[in-house]
Protein backbone atom coordinates (compact mmCIF):
# COMPACT_ATOMS: atom_id res chain seq x y z
CA UNK A 1 0.00 0.00 0.00
CA UNK A 2 1.48 3.43 -0.99
CA UNK A 3 0.72 6.79 0.41
CA UNK A 4 0.68 10.37 -0.71
CA UNK A 5 0.68 13.45 0.96
CA UNK A 6 -2.16 15.32 -1.40
CA UNK A 7 -3.39 18.59 -0.41
CA UNK A 8 -7.25 19.02 -1.70
CA UNK A 9 -10.49 19.40 -1.37
CA UNK A 10 -13.87 19.09 -3.25
CA UNK A 11 -16.73 21.55 -4.12
CA UNK A 12 -19.74 20.36 -3.78
CA UNK A 13 -23.69 21.27 -3.20
CA UNK A 14 -26.70 20.92 -1.82
CA UNK A 15 -28.07 20.38 -5.42
CA UNK A 16 -27.44 20.62 -9.32
CA UNK A 17 -28.04 24.49 -10.42
CA UNK A 18 -25.93 26.01 -7.98
CA UNK A 19 -22.80 26.81 -9.60
CA UNK A 20 -20.38 24.44 -9.03
CA UNK A 21 -18.82 24.58 -12.03
CA UNK A 22 -18.36 28.15 -12.65
CA UNK A 23 -17.21 28.44 -8.95
CA UNK A 24 -14.69 25.68 -9.56
CA UNK A 25 -13.58 27.17 -12.86
CA UNK A 26 -13.00 30.53 -11.00
CA UNK A 27 -11.07 28.57 -8.51
CA UNK A 28 -9.23 26.86 -10.52
CA UNK A 29 -7.93 29.99 -12.07
CA UNK A 30 -7.19 32.09 -9.26
CA UNK A 31 -4.86 28.97 -7.64
CA UNK A 32 -2.86 29.43 -11.25
CA UNK A 33 -2.73 32.61 -10.65
CA UNK A 34 -1.13 32.30 -7.57
CA UNK A 35 1.63 30.05 -9.03
CA UNK A 36 0.01 26.57 -8.05
CA UNK A 37 0.27 23.75 -10.33
CA UNK A 38 -3.32 22.35 -9.21
CA UNK A 39 -5.13 18.62 -10.76
CA UNK A 40 -8.79 19.07 -11.23
CA UNK A 41 -11.18 15.87 -11.00
CA UNK A 42 -15.07 15.23 -11.51
CA UNK A 43 -16.97 12.86 -9.86
CA UNK A 44 -19.68 11.16 -12.10
CA UNK A 45 -19.63 10.30 -15.36
CA UNK A 46 -19.88 14.00 -17.09
CA UNK A 47 -17.59 14.47 -19.89
CA UNK A 48 -18.36 18.26 -20.29
CA UNK A 49 -17.47 19.76 -17.05
CA UNK A 50 -13.80 18.34 -16.91
CA UNK A 51 -13.24 20.04 -20.47
CA UNK A 52 -14.36 23.24 -18.77
CA UNK A 53 -11.55 22.49 -16.06
CA UNK A 54 -8.84 21.82 -18.85
CA UNK A 55 -9.80 24.81 -20.26
CA UNK A 56 -8.64 26.85 -17.54
CA UNK A 57 -5.83 24.79 -15.98
CA UNK A 58 -3.82 23.76 -19.35
CA UNK A 59 -4.00 19.90 -18.80
CA UNK A 60 -6.63 17.43 -18.51
CA UNK A 61 -9.20 17.04 -15.96
CA UNK A 62 -10.47 13.97 -14.94
CA UNK A 63 -13.33 11.75 -13.82
CA UNK A 64 -13.53 10.25 -10.59
CA UNK A 65 -16.84 7.77 -10.94
CA UNK A 66 -17.37 4.95 -8.08
CA UNK A 67 -19.75 3.03 -10.52
CA UNK A 68 -17.95 2.78 -13.48
CA UNK A 69 -14.55 2.18 -11.42
CA UNK A 70 -13.43 -0.09 -8.59
CA UNK A 71 -12.51 2.35 -5.39
CA UNK A 72 -8.60 1.02 -5.40
CA UNK A 73 -8.86 2.01 -9.01
CA UNK A 74 -10.66 5.38 -8.42
CA UNK A 75 -7.90 6.17 -5.64
CA UNK A 76 -4.98 5.15 -7.80
CA UNK A 77 -6.09 7.05 -10.25
CA UNK A 78 -6.32 10.24 -7.72
CA UNK A 79 -2.86 9.71 -6.49
CA UNK A 80 -1.23 9.21 -9.94
CA UNK A 81 -2.86 12.43 -11.42
CA UNK A 82 -2.17 14.35 -8.56
CA UNK A 83 0.97 13.48 -7.00
CA UNK A 84 3.38 15.81 -8.96
CA UNK A 85 0.67 18.41 -8.05
CA UNK A 86 0.81 21.45 -5.23
CA UNK A 87 -3.21 20.79 -4.77
CA UNK A 88 -6.25 18.65 -6.22
CA UNK A 89 -9.13 20.74 -6.78
CA UNK A 90 -12.39 17.56 -7.04
CA UNK A 91 -15.84 19.35 -8.05
CA UNK A 92 -18.87 17.31 -6.65
CA UNK A 93 -21.81 16.01 -9.31
CA UNK A 94 -25.44 16.81 -8.52
CA UNK A 95 -26.34 17.50 -4.85
CA UNK A 96 -23.65 16.08 -2.31
CA UNK A 97 -25.51 13.24 -0.98
CA UNK A 98 -27.34 12.36 -4.14
CA UNK A 99 -26.59 8.49 -5.66
CA UNK A 100 -27.71 6.12 -7.74
CA UNK A 101 -31.50 5.99 -6.70
CA UNK A 102 -32.02 6.36 -2.96
CA UNK A 103 -28.39 4.89 -2.30
CA UNK A 104 -25.28 7.04 -2.17
CA UNK A 105 -23.44 4.97 -4.38
CA UNK A 106 -21.72 7.20 -6.77
CA UNK A 107 -22.41 10.25 -5.20
CA UNK A 108 -19.64 13.29 -4.19
CA UNK A 109 -20.22 12.27 -1.00
CA UNK A 110 -19.19 8.65 -1.26
CA UNK A 111 -16.32 9.99 -3.20
CA UNK A 112 -15.25 12.28 -0.62
CA UNK A 113 -15.71 9.69 2.37
CA UNK A 114 -13.51 7.21 0.21
CA UNK A 115 -10.75 9.70 -0.57
CA UNK A 116 -11.00 11.32 2.97
CA UNK A 117 -11.06 14.57 0.91
CA UNK A 118 -12.54 17.94 3.03
CA UNK A 119 -15.71 19.02 1.18
CA UNK A 120 -16.43 23.27 1.01
CA UNK A 121 -20.53 23.70 0.35
CA UNK A 122 -21.26 25.69 -2.45
CA UNK A 123 -24.55 27.31 -1.53
CA UNK A 124 -27.14 29.03 -3.96
CA UNK A 125 -28.11 31.77 -1.44
CA UNK A 126 -29.88 33.66 -3.64
CA UNK A 127 -33.67 34.39 -1.56
CA UNK A 128 -32.53 32.99 1.48
CA UNK A 129 -30.90 34.19 4.54
CA UNK A 130 -30.73 32.59 7.90
CA UNK A 131 -32.15 29.13 6.22
CA UNK A 132 -28.70 28.82 4.88
CA UNK A 133 -27.45 28.10 8.37
CA UNK A 134 -30.17 25.80 8.22
CA UNK A 135 -28.90 24.05 5.24
CA UNK A 136 -25.35 23.58 5.93
CA UNK A 137 -26.16 22.56 9.43
CA UNK A 138 -28.09 19.84 8.03
CA UNK A 139 -25.43 19.07 6.07
CA UNK A 140 -22.69 18.61 8.26
CA UNK A 141 -24.41 16.18 10.20
CA UNK A 142 -25.87 14.07 7.90
CA UNK A 143 -23.40 11.84 7.98
CA UNK A 144 -20.22 12.18 10.37
CA UNK A 145 -17.98 10.27 8.27
CA UNK A 146 -17.21 13.10 5.53
CA UNK A 147 -15.53 16.29 6.77
CA UNK A 148 -17.57 19.65 5.80
CA UNK A 149 -14.86 22.00 6.29
CA UNK A 150 -16.21 25.33 4.85
CA UNK A 151 -18.75 27.35 2.85
CA UNK A 152 -18.96 29.80 -0.57
CA UNK A 153 -22.40 31.23 -0.89
CA UNK A 154 -23.32 31.59 -4.73
CA UNK A 155 -25.50 34.67 -6.00
CA UNK A 156 -25.25 37.28 -3.05
CA UNK A 157 -23.68 40.40 -2.85
CA UNK A 158 -20.97 41.49 -0.24
CA UNK A 159 -23.18 43.15 1.78
CA UNK A 160 -25.49 40.55 2.38
CA UNK A 161 -22.72 38.09 2.87
CA UNK A 162 -20.85 40.25 5.28
CA UNK A 163 -24.09 40.77 7.83
CA UNK A 164 -25.35 37.58 7.63
CA UNK A 165 -21.28 35.69 8.02
CA UNK A 166 -21.24 35.94 11.52
CA UNK A 167 -24.98 34.66 12.74
CA UNK A 168 -24.46 31.56 10.30
CA UNK A 169 -21.19 30.59 11.31
CA UNK A 170 -21.91 30.86 15.16
CA UNK A 171 -25.21 28.79 13.92
CA UNK A 172 -23.01 26.19 12.32
CA UNK A 173 -19.72 26.34 13.39
CA UNK A 174 -18.91 25.92 9.57
CA UNK A 175 -16.24 28.38 8.24
CA UNK A 176 -17.55 30.24 5.39
CA UNK A 177 -14.78 30.79 2.95
CA UNK A 178 -16.14 33.34 1.09
CA UNK A 179 -18.96 34.46 -1.96
CA UNK A 180 -19.59 34.97 -5.58
CA UNK A 181 -21.77 38.03 -6.21
CA UNK A 182 -24.59 37.39 -9.61
CA UNK A 183 -22.13 37.90 -12.70
CA UNK A 184 -23.66 39.02 -16.00
CA UNK A 185 -22.36 37.22 -19.06
CA UNK A 186 -20.55 34.77 -16.90
CA UNK A 187 -22.75 31.71 -17.12
CA UNK A 188 -21.94 28.90 -19.20
CA UNK A 189 -24.88 28.03 -21.75
CA UNK A 190 -26.62 24.49 -21.69
CA UNK A 191 -27.88 21.85 -24.12
CA UNK A 192 -29.88 18.78 -23.97
CA UNK A 193 -26.79 16.98 -22.95
CA UNK A 194 -25.39 19.63 -20.02
CA UNK A 195 -23.39 22.59 -20.66
CA UNK A 196 -22.45 23.00 -24.14
CA UNK A 197 -18.67 22.12 -24.91
CA UNK A 198 -15.91 24.55 -23.70
CA UNK A 199 -14.56 24.95 -26.97
CA UNK A 200 -18.24 26.28 -28.42
CA UNK A 201 -18.14 28.85 -26.07
CA UNK A 202 -17.01 32.45 -27.57
CA UNK A 203 -14.58 34.43 -24.94
CA UNK A 204 -14.26 31.53 -22.55
CA UNK A 205 -11.44 32.63 -21.66
CA UNK A 206 -12.06 35.69 -20.90
CA UNK A 207 -15.06 34.86 -18.87
CA UNK A 208 -13.43 32.29 -17.12
CA UNK A 209 -10.63 35.64 -15.83
CA UNK A 210 -13.00 37.73 -14.83
CA UNK A 211 -14.57 34.88 -12.17
CA UNK A 212 -11.19 34.63 -11.09
CA UNK A 213 -10.83 37.86 -10.79
CA UNK A 214 -13.76 37.89 -8.58
CA UNK A 215 -13.45 34.85 -6.58
CA UNK A 216 -9.52 36.56 -5.52
CA UNK A 217 -11.31 39.52 -4.21
CA UNK A 218 -14.46 37.46 -2.50
CA UNK A 219 -12.94 34.26 -1.35
CA UNK A 220 -10.55 33.64 1.77
CA UNK A 221 -7.93 31.19 -0.50
CA UNK A 222 -5.33 31.56 2.75
CA UNK A 223 -8.38 29.23 5.02
CA UNK A 224 -8.73 27.36 1.97
CA UNK A 225 -5.12 26.27 1.33
CA UNK A 226 -5.13 25.51 5.23
CA UNK A 227 -7.61 23.17 4.91
CA UNK A 228 -6.53 21.40 1.43
CA UNK A 229 -2.85 21.25 3.03
CA UNK A 230 -4.76 19.58 6.42
CA UNK A 231 -6.40 16.57 4.32
CA UNK A 232 -5.36 13.33 5.44
CA UNK A 233 -2.55 11.38 3.27
CA UNK A 234 -3.94 9.11 0.50
CA UNK A 235 -3.72 5.31 0.58
CA UNK A 236 -3.96 3.66 -2.39
CA UNK A 237 -2.43 0.09 -4.45
CA UNK A 238 -0.31 0.83 -7.00
CA UNK A 239 -2.02 -0.26 -10.60
CA UNK A 240 0.47 0.90 -12.93
CA UNK A 241 0.48 -1.31 -16.18
CA UNK A 242 3.12 -2.67 -18.15
CA UNK A 243 3.80 -2.50 -21.97
CA UNK A 244 2.08 -4.60 -24.09
CA UNK A 245 2.98 -3.84 -28.06
CA UNK A 246 4.01 -0.39 -29.78
CA UNK A 247 0.36 0.34 -31.93
CA UNK A 248 -0.71 3.16 -33.35
CA UNK A 249 -4.63 4.12 -32.50
CA UNK A 250 -6.50 6.84 -34.24
CA UNK A 251 -8.75 9.01 -31.98
CA UNK A 252 -11.66 11.01 -33.61
CA UNK A 253 -11.40 14.31 -31.83
CA UNK A 254 -13.04 17.24 -32.73
CA UNK A 255 -16.48 18.98 -32.04
CA UNK A 256 -18.64 16.03 -33.17
CA UNK A 257 -16.50 13.33 -31.43
CA UNK A 258 -14.81 14.91 -27.96
CA UNK A 259 -16.64 12.62 -25.11
CA UNK A 260 -13.38 10.49 -23.63
CA UNK A 261 -11.60 9.71 -19.88
CA UNK A 262 -8.60 11.21 -20.27
CA UNK A 263 -7.32 8.31 -18.05
CA UNK A 264 -8.80 5.96 -20.28
CA UNK A 265 -6.92 7.08 -23.20
CA UNK A 266 -4.17 7.15 -20.91
CA UNK A 267 -4.20 3.40 -20.21
CA UNK A 268 -3.78 2.72 -23.91
CA UNK A 269 -0.74 4.97 -23.74
CA UNK A 270 0.95 2.65 -20.74
CA UNK A 271 -0.05 -0.18 -22.69
CA UNK A 272 2.01 0.93 -26.05
CA UNK A 273 -0.21 2.91 -27.89
CA UNK A 274 0.77 5.95 -29.38
CA UNK A 275 -2.64 8.03 -29.77
CA UNK A 276 -2.82 9.67 -33.22
CA UNK A 277 -5.61 12.45 -33.22
CA UNK A 278 -7.47 13.29 -36.28
CA UNK A 279 -10.71 14.99 -37.41
CA UNK A 280 -13.74 13.21 -39.20
CA UNK A 281 -15.15 16.64 -39.78
CA UNK A 282 -12.19 17.88 -41.58
CA UNK A 283 -9.53 15.43 -42.53
CA UNK A 284 -10.16 13.56 -45.58
CA UNK A 285 -9.08 10.20 -44.54
CA UNK A 286 -7.99 8.07 -41.53
CA UNK A 287 -4.07 8.75 -40.39
CA UNK A 288 -1.98 5.33 -40.72
CA UNK A 289 -3.17 3.48 -37.76
CA UNK A 290 -3.20 -0.27 -35.81
CA UNK A 291 -6.81 0.09 -34.65
CA UNK A 292 -9.71 3.50 -34.01
CA UNK A 293 -11.43 4.83 -30.93
CA UNK A 294 -14.13 6.48 -32.09
CA UNK A 295 -16.13 7.96 -28.83
CA UNK A 296 -19.16 9.94 -28.23
CA UNK A 297 -20.18 13.96 -28.87
CA UNK A 298 -22.65 15.87 -30.66
CA UNK A 299 -22.22 14.22 -34.52
CA UNK A 300 -26.23 15.36 -34.88
CA UNK A 301 -24.53 18.73 -34.72
CA UNK A 302 -22.57 18.59 -37.90
CA UNK A 303 -25.03 15.54 -39.72
CA UNK A 304 -23.94 17.17 -43.38
CA UNK A 305 -20.69 18.11 -42.69
CA UNK A 306 -19.77 14.29 -41.70
CA UNK A 307 -22.15 12.94 -45.11
CA UNK A 308 -20.16 15.75 -47.09
CA UNK A 309 -16.94 14.36 -46.24
CA UNK A 310 -17.09 11.19 -48.16
CA UNK A 311 -13.31 10.12 -48.41
CA UNK A 312 -13.29 9.89 -44.60
CA UNK A 313 -16.55 8.06 -44.50
CA UNK A 314 -15.74 5.71 -47.15
CA UNK A 315 -11.88 5.62 -45.12
CA UNK A 316 -13.11 4.63 -42.22
CA UNK A 317 -15.91 2.06 -43.79
CA UNK A 318 -12.80 0.67 -45.84
CA UNK A 319 -10.65 0.33 -43.34
CA UNK A 320 -12.91 -1.70 -40.72
CA UNK A 321 -14.13 -3.77 -43.43
CA UNK A 322 -10.94 -4.74 -43.66
CA UNK A 323 -10.12 -5.61 -40.17
CA UNK A 324 -8.87 -2.21 -38.33
CA UNK A 325 -9.87 -2.70 -35.00
CA UNK A 326 -12.40 -0.50 -33.94
CA UNK A 327 -13.98 0.79 -30.51
CA UNK A 328 -17.21 3.07 -31.29
CA UNK A 329 -19.33 4.57 -28.49
CA UNK A 330 -22.42 6.47 -28.43
CA UNK A 331 -21.99 9.25 -30.79
CA UNK A 332 -18.97 7.32 -32.54
CA UNK A 333 -21.32 3.84 -32.92
CA UNK A 334 -24.12 6.72 -34.38
CA UNK A 335 -21.65 7.42 -37.05
CA UNK A 336 -20.70 4.08 -38.23
CA UNK A 337 -24.29 3.35 -39.25
CA UNK A 338 -25.41 3.68 -42.38
CA UNK A 339 -27.92 6.93 -41.91
CA UNK A 340 -28.82 9.44 -39.63
CA UNK A 341 -32.38 10.64 -39.28
CA UNK A 342 -33.05 14.01 -37.74
CA UNK A 343 -35.75 15.37 -36.15
CA UNK A 344 -36.98 16.91 -39.35
CA UNK A 345 -36.87 13.44 -40.86
CA UNK A 346 -33.82 14.83 -42.77
CA UNK A 347 -31.86 11.77 -44.07
CA UNK A 348 -28.06 11.80 -44.31
CA UNK A 349 -25.67 9.02 -45.38
CA UNK A 350 -23.10 8.18 -42.83
CA UNK A 351 -20.26 5.62 -42.32
CA UNK A 352 -22.00 2.60 -43.37
CA UNK A 353 -20.10 -0.08 -41.59
CA UNK A 354 -23.07 -0.72 -39.37
CA UNK A 355 -26.30 -1.85 -41.44
CA UNK A 356 -29.37 0.78 -40.24
CA UNK A 357 -30.24 4.04 -39.33
CA UNK A 358 -29.93 6.28 -36.31
CA UNK A 359 -32.15 8.94 -35.39
CA UNK A 360 -32.74 11.86 -32.60
CA UNK A 361 -36.05 11.62 -30.50
CA UNK A 362 -37.61 14.01 -28.00
CA UNK A 363 -36.82 11.92 -24.36
CA UNK A 364 -33.42 10.65 -23.13
CA UNK A 365 -32.79 6.67 -24.14
CA UNK A 366 -32.15 4.26 -21.49
CA UNK A 367 -30.58 6.74 -19.58
CA UNK A 368 -28.43 5.81 -16.57
CA UNK A 369 -26.02 3.79 -14.82
CA UNK A 370 -25.77 -0.05 -16.73
CA UNK A 371 -24.14 -3.22 -16.50
CA UNK A 372 -22.97 -4.95 -19.27
CA UNK A 373 -22.32 -8.99 -19.46
CA UNK A 374 -20.77 -10.44 -22.97
CA UNK A 375 -22.89 -12.92 -24.30
CA UNK A 376 -20.78 -14.31 -26.35
CA UNK A 377 -17.06 -13.94 -27.26
CA UNK A 378 -16.03 -10.71 -29.06
CA UNK A 379 -12.84 -8.41 -29.52
CA UNK A 380 -12.62 -6.86 -26.04
CA UNK A 381 -13.73 -9.67 -23.75
CA UNK A 382 -14.69 -13.59 -23.69
CA UNK A 383 -18.33 -14.38 -22.98
CA UNK A 384 -19.38 -13.37 -19.72
CA UNK A 385 -17.19 -10.50 -18.94
CA UNK A 386 -18.41 -7.27 -17.61
CA UNK A 387 -17.86 -4.01 -17.50
CA UNK A 388 -20.11 -1.34 -15.93
CA UNK A 389 -21.00 1.73 -17.93
CA UNK A 390 -23.76 4.48 -18.95
CA UNK A 391 -26.17 5.51 -21.36
CA UNK A 392 -26.94 9.24 -21.97
CA UNK A 393 -28.73 9.65 -25.24
CA UNK A 394 -31.78 11.67 -27.16
CA UNK A 395 -31.26 9.52 -30.09
CA UNK A 396 -31.84 5.81 -30.60
CA UNK A 397 -30.87 3.22 -33.76
CA UNK A 398 -32.60 0.45 -35.77
CA UNK A 399 -29.85 -1.98 -34.86
CA UNK A 400 -28.25 -1.31 -31.45
CA UNK A 401 -26.69 -4.94 -31.35
CA UNK A 402 -27.57 -8.19 -29.14
CA UNK A 403 -23.65 -8.93 -27.83
CA UNK A 404 -23.84 -8.16 -24.80
CA UNK A 405 -26.91 -7.97 -21.85
CA UNK A 406 -27.50 -5.02 -20.29
CA UNK A 407 -29.12 -4.31 -16.75
CA UNK A 408 -29.99 -1.05 -15.27
CA UNK A 409 -27.84 -0.49 -12.08
CA UNK A 410 -30.78 -0.21 -10.54
CA UNK A 411 -32.45 -3.52 -11.38
CA UNK A 412 -35.38 -2.13 -12.97
CA UNK A 413 -35.00 -2.82 -16.40
CA UNK A 414 -32.57 -4.77 -19.09
CA UNK A 415 -32.15 -5.21 -22.94
CA UNK A 416 -29.47 -6.21 -25.74
CA UNK A 417 -27.00 -3.50 -27.21
CA UNK A 418 -23.49 -3.43 -28.99
CA UNK A 419 -22.77 -4.34 -32.34
CA UNK A 420 -19.77 -6.68 -32.73
CA UNK A 421 -17.81 -8.74 -34.95
CA UNK A 422 -14.68 -10.13 -34.81
CA UNK A 423 -12.66 -6.45 -35.06
CA UNK A 424 -15.54 -4.23 -34.10
CA UNK A 425 -17.32 -3.32 -31.01
CA UNK A 426 -19.92 -0.97 -31.11
CA UNK A 427 -23.08 0.61 -29.33
CA UNK A 428 -24.54 2.93 -26.83
CA UNK A 429 -23.42 2.58 -23.70
CA UNK A 430 -20.04 4.68 -22.42
CA UNK A 431 -17.91 2.65 -20.55
CA UNK A 432 -14.46 3.64 -18.72
CA UNK A 433 -11.72 1.07 -19.60
CA UNK A 434 -9.96 1.52 -16.43
CA UNK A 435 -12.95 -0.28 -15.05
CA UNK A 436 -12.30 -3.70 -16.53
CA UNK A 437 -8.88 -3.15 -17.83
CA UNK A 438 -9.20 -6.93 -19.97
CA UNK A 439 -10.97 -4.46 -22.35
CA UNK A 440 -7.94 -2.21 -23.13
CA UNK A 441 -5.44 -5.19 -22.71
CA UNK A 442 -7.86 -7.11 -25.26
CA UNK A 443 -8.11 -4.20 -27.49
CA UNK A 444 -4.38 -3.55 -28.26
CA UNK A 445 -3.59 -7.02 -28.26
CA UNK A 446 -6.19 -6.82 -31.15
CA UNK A 447 -4.36 -3.73 -32.95
CA UNK A 448 -0.84 -5.57 -32.32
CA UNK A 449 -2.39 -8.36 -34.22
CA UNK A 450 -3.75 -6.30 -37.23
CA UNK A 451 -0.28 -4.27 -37.22
CA UNK A 452 1.77 -7.88 -37.67
CA UNK A 453 -0.84 -9.27 -40.13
Amino acid sequence: MAELKLPRFMLAAPASGSGKTTLTCAVLKALMNKGLKTAAFKSGPDYIDPMFHSRVIGTKSRNMDLFMLPEETAKYLLAKNGKDCDIAVLEGAMGFFDGMGTTFKGSAYDLARLTKTPVILVVNAKGAALSIAAMIEGFKNFRKDVNVAGAVLNNVTAMSYLFYKEAIEKETGIPLLGYMPHMENCNFESRHLGLVTAGEITGLQEIINTLAAQAEKSIDFDRLLEIAAAAPALTYTDLQQEKIAGVKIAVAYDKAFCFYYQDALELLESLGAELVYFSPLEDKQLPECDGLYLGGGYPELYAKVLQDNFSMRASIKNAVDSGLPCIAECGGFMYLMKAFRDKSGQVYDWAGVVDGETYMTQKLNRFGYVVLTAKRDNMLCKKGGQINGHEFHYSDSTNNGDTFAVAKASGTKAWEAVYTTPNLYAGYPHIHLWGNTEFAVNFVKACRAYRDK
